[in-house]
């Protein structure tokens, strides 16, 4: 192991220590029970089991079989979930066939970014994690399940999902993806229409027909965003059945996969001979392997928030100078977009998940001696990709070793030739705050920019001085009032197309924010989730026009250049009412309380987790 991913970890472990015992201790004091429905009263079964078949109301009134809580964020909108409509029932028949029963526990929430963009609805993005948590504890707590299976895929939902199953740490838990769309028009020629547009050189029906030639069918969008970054995490944490994610909606192998994973979330509970806890499988090692995925892939800057309060969720602290120290030892070993021009299908044929974490953990930069859904060989055991094969009895599921070379090494490379020494995130620090940028999405050359500051208080504002010329110019964008206390901190893509176009027309430009851009980041360099926020005090609110900004993702550093003294003398900006009571449609009123009371983003940002 190398020596820095073992002192993090150490770090980590040692931070953690009475929080993460006092979880455990938690798990203990439901070990060695019956079935969960056994200890319900007749009244209390009676209402669980009403609506149930026939043949599965006998086993669930006989309380000794296992029953599988299934947690699903199935909606017929979104192209990601869409394929879950069939799943409960796949999973129910697939579990009376390997002795057990399986009910649809609750149903989850799940919003997209995408449709919500540039919207009021954003607003409620962040926040859509915690409540999905809460519903998904909500679904858990009739206290009738011996395992969940979890159905989701995108952005907050995954994290959501994890953090609610974790407070249910107890119960073993899979994911199970419905897998990404087939690519269609690239995301290069995608983001080169949007830029045109911004432009005023393409119509709205040009760009309509290029959004939608992109997003064409059921499954995740294929670009390496927070959805697909969420899989690769997974995968990472042995949460997934092995090479899962990137299965499309309509292949064989992915309804097999459901069934195996369904077979075997049903070995996992205390009434198979493998008893795995979600709460074991999660621990400190788990939480760092998913870092070093990220880092290793280039992944999605939402991860440095989400992953704080999902780890959180297990008794488990860690901040953003983990990041960092392990960004600095983990080789960037793939090219997916917006950190290249593949998208996932790519990035899967290639190798994908499985050749990543295989070439992590053969080079020391991953831990192997964990627990994982998939059985007793570690994460080692999801070095392997699923094929579907033939047999006497029908299809069956093998998994087998990948070629030891990368068959595509403009995607997928090895660590002995990566695409970069270091991992696509950084940690950068000054006057201004700390901050993340994702650095495998910028170009080398544009890693570093002093320039005058152009201070806007909303995405609009931006665009707004775009339209009308005033920003041919090198030039920082510094956009304020952004963060979870101000806005709910939107994801701010509405005038990524703007500064694109910019940095191609030849300025030199950035974007300082308290706010989110996500995995989607693109090639514009990204100080992003600043803290302290602008609307808690935070220096950015002492930002004016024409301020000299320096940005270097080389060194780590953000400052803006102006004295000391004259800095800290300055009256911050103020934060309009609207943005925080005053807000009154979209249902955005029904989140003042988590405006006011959630932690910063290098504490999850988290309505749930404020102590």
């Amino acid at each position: 192991m190398h020596p820095v991913i073992a002192q993090v970890t150490q770090r980590i472990t040692e931070r953690s220590k009475d929080l993460r015992a006092a979880y455990l201790a938690r798990i203990e004091q439901f070990r060695g029970r019956p079935t969960r429905r056994g200890q319900l009263s007749c009244a209390n079964q009676a209402h669980a089991n009403a609506a149930a078949e026939p043949k599965t109301k006998i086993w669930l009134n006989q309380a000794q079989k296992p029953n599988i809580g299934i947690v699903t964020a199935y909606n017929d909108m979104l192209s990601a979930h869409q394929p879950y409509a069939t799943y409960p029932d796949q999973i129910k028949e697939t579990a009376l066939r390997f002795g057990a029963t399986a009910q649809v526990a609750g149903g989850v929430p799940a919003m997209c970014d995408g449709v919500t963009q540039g919207r009021p609805g954003m607003e409620l993005s962040l926040f859509s994690r915690d409540v999905i948590a809460q519903a998904t504890a909500v679904a858990l707590s009739h206290d009738a399940f011996d395992a969940t299976l979890c159905l989701g895929i995108c952005d907050k939902i995954v994290p959501g999902l994890l953090i609610g199953a974790l407070a249910f740490g107890h119960l073993p838990t899979i994911f199970i993806p419905a897998g990404p769309m087939g690519s269609g028009l690239s995301n290069k020629e995608k983001a080169a229409v949007r830029e045109r547009y911004a432009q005023g050189k393409a119509t709205q029906e040009e760009l309509l027909a290029a959004e939608s030639a992109a997003y064409h069918s059921a499954g995740t969008c294929t670009f390496y965003g927070t959805a697909n970054s969420n899989q690769m995490l997974l995968e990472a944490m042995g949460l997934h059945l092995p090479g899962a994610s990137f299965i499309h909606p309509s292949s064989p192998l992915r309804h097999a996969l459901t069934d195996a994973a369904v077979e075997r979330v049903i070995s996992l509970t205390e009434q198979g001979n493998n008893y795995t806890p979600i709460g074991h499988v999660v621990n400190e090692k788990a939480i760092v392997n998913a870092i070093i995925a990220l880092l290793a892939t280039g992944g999605s800057t939402n991860h440095t928030i989400h992953w704080i309060a999902v780890a959180r969720a297990a008794g488990i602290l860690i901040d953003w100078q983990d990041f960092d120290e392990l960004s600095a030892v983990i080789p960037l070993l793939s090219r997916v977009y917006p950190n290249g021009t593949a998208d996932v299908n790519e990035f899967e044929d290639a190798g994908g998940p499985v050749f990543v974490m295989r070439e992590l953990i053969n080079a020391g930069l991953m831990h192997a001696d964990v627990k994982t859904v998939y059985g007793d060989q570690g994460l080692a055991g999801h070095t392997r990709q699923p094929s579907l094969v033939q047999d006497h009895d029908g299809d069956k599921i093998e998994w087998l070793e990948l070629p030891v070379e990368s068959t595509n090494k403009d995607v997928v490379r090895s660590v002995a030739e990566p695409f970069a020494p270091t991992g696509g995130l950084r940690l950068l620090n000054g006057n201004l705050g700390r901050a993340m940028v994702k650095a495998s999405a910028v170009p080398a050359d544009a890693w570093t920019i002093r320039a005058p500051a152009k201070v806007f208080e909303s995405q609009d504002a931006l665009v707004k001085a775009f339209k009308a010329g005033q920003l041919n110019m090198d030039f920082v964008a510094v956009v304020i009032f952004q963060g979870p206390q101000a806005n709910g901190m939107p994801e701010l893509h509405h005038f990524t197309p703007v500064l694109g176009s910019l940095m191609s027309a030849g300025f030199k430009v950035a974007l300082v924010t308290d706010g989110r851009m996500s995995g989607a980041s693109g090639k514009v360099p990204a100080a992003l989730h600043i803290s302290p926020e602008a609307a808690n005090g935070g220096p950015l609110a002492r930002v004016q026009d024409g301020d000299l900004v320096e940005l270097d993702v080389h060194t780590g550093v953000l400052n803006v250049l102006v004295p000391e003294a004259e800095f800290a003398a300055r009256a911050p900006r103020v934060l309009r009412p609207s943005g925080v009571d005053g807000t009154v449609d979209f249902g955005r009123e029904l989140f003042i309380n988590q405006r006011r009371f959630v932690t910063a983003p290098e504490r999850g940002a988290s309505t749930l987790f404020i102590d």
